[in-house]
């Protein structure tokens, strides 16, 4: 094509060529480079649409015509690990989305290109990702939703997206023998529009001892989280185990460690793994300020590991962003078992970490005791933790409260989260509950906290 005829182009349709090309970063150049780009020849990496994009591009309607999926076919793209879009099976809903239909449309990261526009409506969403790279919105939490909106691959690839991403734009309505509304165009991403600059990377950025202290003490009357501030203080970045046996208590020390987070400004992220459904209801009401990846009893074990996969890589970019992340998982066993491998706990637990230069990723999470997993998941990540909280269901089932075993509760890092003085009456308190039998422990840790306004009062006091 002569230079003429690429300057009378919509720009749009310029960086559609500077794609097929194969030009770097087209779209962080101005119209008159585009031209420039395509003129010189385009660069190095040039090649036609691989047949999953077209299959792709078919789906939501595009110009590009797929043909009718094969289910032999699809099993034999998967395991040659290909990439035929049109027969993949969507993550968690099983949904399909059916051949493309209707007027032809290109629908990618610049925009339709069509006859008429077709109406749109903004949505915002946390991407996932599938293995062909291709993925969905969700709009409802971090668990799948009828109303999620597809993204195409060519969209995640031009704007660089990653799983865990806010990602907003205007959405289509489905076409016929589509399910899901597709993305229309990237607006934003993470509150910012895509590509602005170079995203820092959560793996290359560097972990410092946590140093910024979470309060625990606010609410007054909540004895079991005050005793947890009290032993095993709790800091941003920290990577927190909660060993705990049924009905001793777990819930309610989780329920009061997300809100604290919120009140304190932090983001809590709760991750609830093969829970019953009236218990989610349950944790949305006590914490409202939280986000929620919820997979229930009802899902098979492998749509549990997608939803705990989308929960830590949401913590991730939240993290990586500057904000301090704070993800509440029950349980680790329940994970370990969902997963068929307990090591697969070990990289969400591990991920805990304060990063140098600001932002940070706060795990805390429960391995039940006597579970099915047969403590598989606590010896996966033990000696990892940066805190351990010791929890007795034998107290609890005698009403003991808090029903926590001080002996059995420990922190790193300690002198850097508490000042001289504050550190000395702390150990002052533990060596006295040493003395003690687990029960008439923490009967006298329950009046010391009954009996002070705070936990500072309570230390000042010994």
């Amino acid at each position: 094509m002569s230079p003429p005829n690429l300057s009378e182009l919509h720009i749009a349709d310029l960086r559609s060529r500077a794609a097929e090309a194969g030009i770097a970063r087209f779209r962080l150049l101005r119209r008159d480079e585009l031209i420039a780009a395509l003129e010189a020849g385009g660069g190095e990496g040039a090649a036609t649409e691989p047949d999953g994009e077209q299959a792709e591009r078919s789906r939501t309607g595009e110009a590009i015509e797929a043909p009718t999926p094969d289910p032999e076919a699809t099993e034999r793209a998967e395991e040659a690990d290909t990439e035929e879009a049109d027969t993949d099976e969507l993550p968690v809903t099983g949904a399909l989305v059916g051949e493309g239909a209707g007027e032809p449309v290109e629908v990618d990261a610049e925009g339709p290109r069509d006859a008429g526009e077709e109406p749109t409506v903004t949505v915002s969403g946390i991407l996932e990702l599938t293995r062909q790279r291709f993925g969905f919105l969700r709009l409802s939490g971090l668990h799948p939703d009828p109303d999620d909106v597809y993204i195409s691959a060519s969209q995640v690839r031009r704007c660089e997206l990653r799983p865990g991403d806010q990602v907003a734009g205007p959405a289509r309505q489905p076409r016929r023998g589509e399910r899901h509304r597709a993305l229309v165009h990237v607006d934003e991403v993470n509150g910012a529009e895509p590509l602005a600059e170079e995203r820092p990377d959560f793996d290359a950025l560097a972990p410092v001892l946590p140093e910024r202290r979470l309060a625990l003490d606010s609410d007054r009357a909540d004895v079991l989280v005050r005793a947890v501030d009290l032993l095993a203080p709790l800091a941003l970045g920290q990577r927190v185990l909660i060993s705990a046996a049924p009905r001793s208590g777990r819930t309610t020390l989780l329920r009061g460690i997300a809100r604290a987070a919120a009140a304190e400004g932090g983001h809590p992220i709760v991750l609830l793994v093969d829970e019953r459904p009236e218990e989610a209801t349950a944790w949305r009401e006590a914490v409202p300020d939280a986000e929620f990846a919820i997979a229930t009893a009802e899902l098979a074990p492998r749509d549990q590991v997608l939803v705990a996969e989308l929960a830590l890589e949401r913590a991730r970019r939240l993290a990586e962003s500057g904000d301090d992340a704070v993800l509440v998982c029950d349980s680790l066993s329940r994970l370990a078992l969902a997963s068929g491998d307990a090591g697969e706990v070990k990289r969400l637990f591990g991920s805990g970490r304060n990063l140098a230069g600001g932002g940070s990723l706060t795990v805390v999470a429960t391995a039940v005791a006597n579970g099915r997993d047969e403590g598989e998941a606590e010896r996966a990540v033990a000696t990892t933790e940066s805190s351990l909280v010791t929890l007795d269901a034998d107290l609890a089932a005698d009403g003991v409260v808090p029903a926590i075993v001080p002996s059995e509760c420990r922190v790193s890092n300690e002198d850097a989260l508490r000042d001289t003085d504050e550190l000395d009456s702390a150990r002052r308190l533990r060596s006295l509950l040493a003395d003690l039998e687990p029960a008439e422990a923490s009967r006298l840790l329950r009046e010391r906290i009954e009996g002070s306004a705070s936990n500072a009062e309570l230390l000042r006091s010994l």
